[in-house]
């Protein structure tokens, strides 16, 4: 199997990298000629400054990791030329693109996949698994926050370049898709486009779930709080250890304190997890996980609270 990438930036190195590791990598597109060249001396690969000429290579699946204002036209291109297609978070910066791109892919019976990363992060998957066998009781709240004093956007804002992962897993733990949402953020650097963000998130049983996305920040926070009726669980995503914290406040308001555990260390790079979750849906004509749909309904949040 053989897979192509349009787009060398930031982000997109990390897939051209993990595809060359995987021995899967076939050819790099990007409209900076020299971002081109040197991506294709590096990895030995033909190399295109436009996106149309890596598809008529025709590769068993592209990855799109251009910036997020130009993913529905080149996915759209990849689409109608009947090619498996990847396209990192967020599937686009409008809902009506994205049914568009859902529909092309199911006209031409091809996967269509968002780059939702943290969901392919075994220690999201081993949440899950904790949260269905209830060892913390009922979800009551989930918290998560993604701050650094990271790379800025005059585009889109923090919520839809950094809070679109968390969202994403939000919506696969809780299981459902959120009943309410309210935004809120402070421009400091572009007028209009936020650099701090709180998205709250209301769930059918009562689940609410507070996400903070900044790149206007002191130091590097990455870690997701899970709130239930009968402990706690706490993901550190740098250290990817994910703790069972035994507190809780009993029904006559006493705290509960029965210390903490380490019940998971993650293993194995999320990323690669991801690409081979992509060639197996191409191998196997199967429904990614976050497939387009999924994609969508992310989007959708963001622009039912006017992000």
């Amino acid at each position: 199997m053989k897979i192509a990438v349009v787009g060398v930036g930031r982000f997109g190195q990390n897939h051209v990298r993990t595809l060359s590791e995987m021995g899967l990598l076939s050819g790099v597109a990007d409209l900076n000629a020299e971002a081109v060249a040197k991506a294709s001396e590096t990895y030995g690969v033909p190399g295109f400054t436009d996106p149309q000429e890596l598809i008529n290579t025709r590769p068993d699946g592209i990855v799109i990791a251009t910036p997020a204002h130009v993913h529905f036209p080149v996915a759209q291109q990849v689409l109608e030329a009947g090619i498996p297609c990847f396209v990192e978070k967020p599937l686009t910066l409008d809902v009506a693109e994205g049914e568009a791109l859902v529909a092309l892919a199911k006209a031409n019976g091809v996967p269509l996949m968002v780059g939702h990363l943290l969901i392919y992060q075994p220690a999201i998957r081993f949440i899950k698994e904790k949260l269905e066998e209830g060892l913390i009781g009922k979800l009551v709240g989930l918290h998560q926050e993604r701050l650094n004093l990271g790379k800025a956007r005059d585009k889109e804002n923090a919520l839809w370049s950094l809070g679109v992962h968390d969202v994403a897993v939000a919506m696969y733990l809780i299981g459902s898709n959120p009943t309410d949402s309210q935004f809120f953020g402070q421009s400091v650097i572009t007028p209009g486009v936020e650099d701090d963000t709180y998205l709250h998130l209301s769930f059918e049983g009562g689940v609410k779930a507070t996400i903070h996305s900044s790149w206007l920040w002191p130091h590097l926070q990455r870690q997701m709080t899970l709130i239930g009726e009968t402990g706690m669980i706490v993901f550190n995503e740098s250290t990817k250890q994910v703790v069972h914290v035994k507190k809780q406040i009993d029904s006559a308001l006493n705290n509960v304190d029965e210390g903490e555990e380490v019940i998971f260390e993650a293993s194995g790079q999320p990323l690669t997890l991801e690409l081979q979750h992509f060639c197996d849906s191409i191998a196997n004509g199967t429904q990614p996980i976050s497939d387009g749909q999924s994609g969508v309904e992310v989007i959708r949040v963001l622009a039912n609270c006017g992000v």
